[in-house]
Order: C-alpha cells, then sequence, then structure tokens
C-alpha cells in the first residue's frame, strides 16, 4: 500500500473515532469521495489496525442506524424555513 494511502487511512480513521464524523463529513473534511472513505474503513483499515477497525465499523453503523432519522429532521428544517 502506498504511503499517502496509509496516512490517508489512519488520519479518517481517527477523524470519525474522534468526533463520530459520518462517512459523507470525513469525505467532506478530508476532500476525498465518500466511497473512497467506505473503502478505507471497510477494506484498507482491517488489515492496517484491526481493533481500531472494529471500533470504527460501530461508529459506522450507529451512523448508518440513524441516517433516517437526521433525513427527517433536515427535511424538517428545509420545510420550517429555519
Amino acid at each position: 500500500m502506498r504511503d499517502y494511502i496509509y496516512e490517508r487511512v489512519l488520519k479518517i480513521s481517527r477523524y470519525i473515532a474522534e468526533t463520530g464524523a459520518t462517512v459523507r463529513q470525513a469525505a467532506h473534511e478530508f476532500s476525498v469521495s465518500k466511497s473512497t472513505v467506505h473503502k478505507d474503513m471497510t477494506e484498507r483499515l482491517p488489515k492496517i489496525n484491526p481493533q481500531l477497525a472494529k471500533k470504527i465499523r460501530a461508529i459506522l453503523d450507529q451512523n448508518k442506524a440513524e441516517r433516517h432519522i437526521r433525513g427527517g429532521a433536515a427535511t424538517r428544517k428545509k420545510y420550517l424555513g429555519v
């Protein structure tokens, strides 16, 4: 694995672990696509640091379970003109 990819995977994983960020938020923060973040967290991170990968997987699963709530809140906010 290239050094810059290795570094990116570790930086993004630390960011997600510290902030509980979603894949989209992490992608925006690091100026990469959400597909890149997803691949880094699900395929590359387990090879680099399996223990951290489990922690990140739990955060991503929680974010996925809550996304319908965030979507509903965003729609409500949109139509209330807030």
